[in-house]
C-alpha cells in the first residue's frame, strides 16, 4: 500500500512538472509570436500640422526615426538628415523627425515654431511630427516600442540625448540604434540605407 501511494505521488509530481513545462513553452511561443507581430506600422501620430500620419503608410521603406531639438549643439544635424531624405527620399527611404523638449530643455518651441524653423533653417521636408516626449513617465508609445525589447524585439534601450537614431527596415522592425553624436552621413547609415 505504502508503495503504491509513493508510485501516484511519483506519477503525480512527473505529470505536474511537465505540464509546467509544456505551460511554459506554450508561453515563451505566445511571448517570441508577440514579440514579431509587433512593429511601427500599428502606430498613428499627428503631424505639426495636427494630421494623423499613419506608419502603415511606410510599409516596404526603410526609416530612421530621430528625436530633434532647435537649441541644441546637434541642431546642424537637420543639415544632413534633409541632405540624405532628399538622396534617398524616392529609393525606399523615409526619416521621421520627432522634436522633444527631454534634454535641457533645448525644444522650448510650439508646433508652428518647430515647423518655422526647420523650414527657414534647414529647408527641412522630411516629415515632423507633434512635440512628444522620449524618456520618463510621460514617454509617447512609439518611443516606448522603440526603446523597450519586449515591444520591439530587438534591444533595450535608452534615448541619450536629441538626435539619436532608431533604424527601422522595410517590414517595420527596429534594426539598430545609432548614438545621436553619429552624423546622419555616416558610413554606418548611408550604407545600412543603400543595401
Amino acid at each position: 500500500m505504502k508503495n503504491l501511494l509513493v508510485i501516484a505521488c511519483s506519477a503525480l509530481l512527473l505529470f505536474s512538472c511537465k505540464n509546467e513545462a509544456q505551460g511554459k513553452k506554450e508561453n515563451n511561443k505566445k511571448t517570441e509570436m508577440a514579440m514579431e507581430k509587433q512593429n511601427i506600422y500599428q502606430f498613428k501620430v499627428e503631424d505639426l500640422s495636427g494630421n494623423i500620419f499613419d506608419f502603415a503608410s511606410l510599409k516596404g521603406k526603410k526609416v530612421i526615426i530621430v528625436n530633434t531639438a532647435s537649441k541644441c549643439g546637434l541642431t546642424p544635424q537637420y543639415k544632413d538628415l534633409e541632405a540624405i531624405y532628399k538622396e534617398y527620399k524616392d529609393k525606399g527611404f523615409v526619416i521621421v523627425g520627432f522634436p522633444a523638449n527631454n534634454f535641457a530643455s533645448q525644444e522650448p518651441g510650439t508646433n508652428e515654431e518647430i515647423a518655422s524653423f526647420c523650414q527657414l533653417n534647414y529647408g527641412v521636408t522630411f516629415p515632423m511630427m507633434d512635440k512628444v516626449s522620449v524618456k520618463g513617465d510621460d514617454m509617447c508609445a512609439i518611443y516606448q516600442f522603440l526603446t523597450q525589447k519586449e515591444k520591439n524585439g530587438l534591444q533595450d534601450s535608452n534615448v541619450e540625448w536629441n538626435f539619436q537614431k532608431y533604424l527601422i527596415n522595410e517590414n517595420g522592425e527596429l534594426v539598430k540604434v545609432i548614438a545621436p553624436k553619429t552624423l546622419p552621413t555616416d558610413p554606418s547609415v548611408v550604407d545600412w540605407i543603400k543595401a
